[in-house]
């Protein structure tokens, strides 16, 4: 079963079905940075059992006045530190921050539809 999304504004549409045979691309690959904010601190944290000031001292670094999960190195690739292989999927998904949830759907990608296409095999033209 097929989960089409479309959003206004994109020329693309995303096929959530796709994300259970991809590797979770978007979750492993180049680095970058995941950001978080003070709310989805908190969320994360909660879920995790811990403290926020725990959580940010375990699992964040500071980006000039922001904050961002860490990666672990794997080979040549780098995963988000809350990536699962086992299960091929995020430990924190039920508080996963807004930037991870938003995804394919970035403005960065408006522009860039063909560099998306070659990470996430859910985007299709629409």
């Amino acid at each position: 079963m097929s989960y089409i999304i479309k959003k206004e504004g994109f020329s693309y549409a995303f096929d959530a079905s796709a994300c259970a045979a991809c590797s979770a691309r978007c979750c492993t690959g180049e680095s970058g940075y995941i950001y978080v904010n003070a709310k989805e601190i908190e969320a994360i944290a909660s879920l995790l059992e811990m403290s926020a000031d725990a959580f940010t001292q375990k699992y964040l670094f500071k980006v000039g006045y922001k904050y961002s999960i860490k990666e672990v190195k794997v080979g040549e690739s780098y995963e988000c530190v809350f990536y699962n292989k086992e299960y091929n999927g995020c430990s924190i998904y039920e508080a996963r921050p807004a930037q991870c949830a938003t995804f394919p759907f970035w403005d960065y990608f408006k522009s860039r539809v063909d560099e998306l296409k070659l990470e996430c095999p859910g985007v299709f033209d629409a």
